[in-house]
């Protein structure tokens, strides 16, 4: 049996599902591999799109082999490491994507555009928990419970919005939080923050010379820096907490939506680990904060405004 044909063998669905590149890149090896990297193999083969969206951790237990193994074998196929693995598996993946999700073929019907989106959006969320570092996010929540400020960067729409959102979740905690999304005024904190301060920089890339230089700064100046990014970055190097989290390349966008659920996750886990912390102080105030919304704020239900408004406007138009 040739090699093509043993390849085929092994994952006789694996045409339909990916590009020949990776596809013929297997079955070149896949014979004479060992048999714990030949299980690695059949496995990309069986199901590229959940090898893929799973941490290699995962690949490997599902192997019944170790990550060395996985990564021995992505480099029998010829690539450097995972991550240039994972950026070509989702290369060929998304040959037969629509130009919006990498998952999704122009012919799939609502049912399977649902299906296929809402799986991967749940690989990914359930891929933190495999990738982050419980020691890394104890020491980033007990850092912004003991600063004295804390600023948060971010990068980009998306990393934006998750450094505004970070803001907002420690300002109603009680935590002393401020945001710069514009490079030249991150500059201008970073030069104004001390040893008690901290900089929580977001960005999934981590390479934006403006922020690495506003990070420099802060480190300068004693500020601890905590970095909320991909493993390997330059952003991470500099960081002295790092969240690493690792979300497979989209061919589609320069950073996928895959990337914000994932970083959106991390936030949720480090807010509540925060509160944990600051205790019955942080509750009261989240209670006081709620109570004020409903009797006086906008969330108010009903809101007594809006429904006198409603009230004069039906008056009016009897009359």
């Amino acid at each position: 049996m040739d090699r093509t044909r043993a390849a085929e063998h092994h994952a006789p669905t694996a045409g339909p599902m990916m590009s020949p590149r990776v596809r013929d890149q297997v079955a070149a090896i896949i014979e004479r591999a060992t048999a714990s990297r030949r299980k690695v193999l059949e496995l990309i083969l069986e199901d590229p799109q959940r090898v893929l969206d799973e941490t290699f951790e995962h690949l490997a237990q599902r192997a019944g082999s170790s990550v060395p193994t996985v990564m021995r074998t992505c480099r029998d196929l010829g690539y450097a490491g995972l991550r240039e693995f994972k950026l070509a598996l989702a290369q060929d993946l998304a040959v037969r994507g629509s130009p919006l999700n990498r998952r999704v073929r122009i012919t799939d019907d609502v049912r399977q555009v649902i299906d296929k989106i809402s799986r991967g959006a749940a690989a990914v969320v359930h891929g933190v928990q495999a990738q982050l570092s419980p020691e890394a996010v104890q020491a980033a929540a007990d850092a912004l419970v003991k600063a004295g400020r804390v600023d948060c960067y971010g990068v980009g729409i998306t990393s934006n919005f998750m450094a505004m959102d970070l803001h907002a979740r420690l300002f109603r905690l009680g935590v002393l939080s401020n945001t710069y999304l514009d490079p030249h005024v991150q500059l201008i904190s970073a030069s104004t923050i001390d040893r008690r301060g901290v900089v929580m920089a977001i960005t999934h890339v981590g390479g934006m010379p403006s922020l690495l230089e506003a990070v420099d700064v802060a480190r300068s100046r004693g500020a601890t820096v905590i970095a909320l990014t991909q493993g390997g970055s330059p952003l991470a190097r500099m960081a002295d907490i790092l969240l690493a989290i690792e979300v497979a390349p989209d061919p589609v966008m320069p950073v996928g939506p895959e990337a914000y659920l994932a970083h959106l996750t991390v936030l949720e886990i480090l807010t509540v680990l925060v509160a944990q912390r600051l205790g019955d102080k942080a509750a009261r105030r989240l209670a006081h904060i709620q109570h004020m919304l409903a009797t006086r704020g906008v969330d108010m239900h009903p809101h007594h405004v809006l429904r006198e408004a409603h009230a004069d406007a039906r008056k009016s138009r009897r009359r």
